[in-house]
């Protein structure tokens, strides 16, 4: 019994996308989704997946196998994921986005031989035509053997010699058609002229709010129920449920880091501001600290916490 893979496999270098000696014998084109091109990134959130569709095909009548490969940005190493082939020489495969960040994916395919194989074998019904073909069949899967390290490497010797061994035709066909070797030989299939799309496409990943949420803006020294008094953390809290009701679910702040007093405007925009103007909140850093402290007007630490 040989080892199952998982439905994805470990990581895989990156393909290569045309053979040392210049054979290419697969076209792939009309990869989607993609934005003008490839040259902007897709969007997507956490927990949704990206489905890629591509058209591949190769001269006279071999098979392909195509796999979806995909990695955040920064990592070497693809994840890739078996596509399925639709109709006309499109395929299909997906991904799921698991954390927010930016992703990169790309479509890989190779003439499979293996699959030419079993695709032939199943449709032969002379006794002849089928023992020669498992001939044949032995022979590609006894070269995958000694490719393959480990357990797959035996197993798969294994079943070669069980092809041409002394058993009834039929069993033999059917050890060739079984779903276990078609299995394995996929995900060790020789890629030595497998061939890549020609450009990385790419993913910017949000949170799963990104696809809903409604964002209001409030200043927080204006949420005072006292007119001309500074607003604090705890009246903003005083206008949560009226927010809420109206549909936003997002409260977005300008920064409520200590204002600094160098230059500092007034009302109206004006350049001689008195000694009860606030300042802009964009201009950030005072005596009272920068970007990690909080204006002492607004309230403490831990009241922002609690806000939030």
């Amino acid at each position: 019994m040989a080892q199952q893979p998982a439905e994805e496999s470990a990581p895989v270098p990156e393909g290569p996308n045309v053979a040392a000696d210049g054979r290419k014998r697969i076209i792939i084109e009309g990869v989607n989704p993609k934005i003008d091109g490839g040259r902007f990134p897709i969007k997507r959130t956490v927990g949704e997946s990206v489905v890629v569709e591509a058209d591949a095909f190769t001269d006279g009548h071999d098979s392909l196998s195509c796999v979806l490969q995909y990695r955040k940005v920064g990592e070497t190493a693809w994840q890739e994921t078996p596509m399925r082939f639709l109709v006309n020489d499109r395929w299909r495969g997906e991904f799921k986005i698991t954390e927010i960040g930016r992703y990169e994916y790309t479509v890989l395919a190779w003439v499979d031989h293996f699959k030419s194989w079993r695709h032939d074998l199943g449709r032969w019904e002379q006794a002849e035509d089928i023992a020669l073909s498992l001939r044949i069949g032995a022979e590609l899967v006894g070269k995958a053997g000694q490719r393959v390290a480990g357990a797959d490497g035996q197993w798969l010797i294994q079943r070669a010699k069980e092809l041409v061994g002394e058993q009834e035709l039929q069993h033999r066909r059917q050890l060739g058609l079984d779903e276990e070797l078609a299995h394995v030989m996929f995900h060790q299939a020789d890629r030595t002229l497998a061939l890549s799309y020609d450009k990385i496409l790419g993913v910017v990943a949000d949170d799963e709010r990104a696809r809903f949420s409604t964002w209001y803006e409030m200043f927080p020294r204006s949420c005072s129920p006292v007119p001309g008094k500074h607003g604090t953390f705890k009246d903003c809290e005083a206008w949560l449920p009226r927010l809420a009701a109206m549909g936003f679910d997002v409260l977005y702040f300008p920064p409520i880091h200590p204002v600094g007093r160098v230059n500092r405007k007034g009302k109206n925009n004006t350049l001689t501001p008195g000694p009860d103007d606030v300042g802009s909140p964009w201009a950030i850093g005072a005596a009272e600290g920068g970007h990690k402290s909080i204006l002492p007007e607004l309230g403490t630490l831990e009241e922002f916490r609690e806000l939030v």
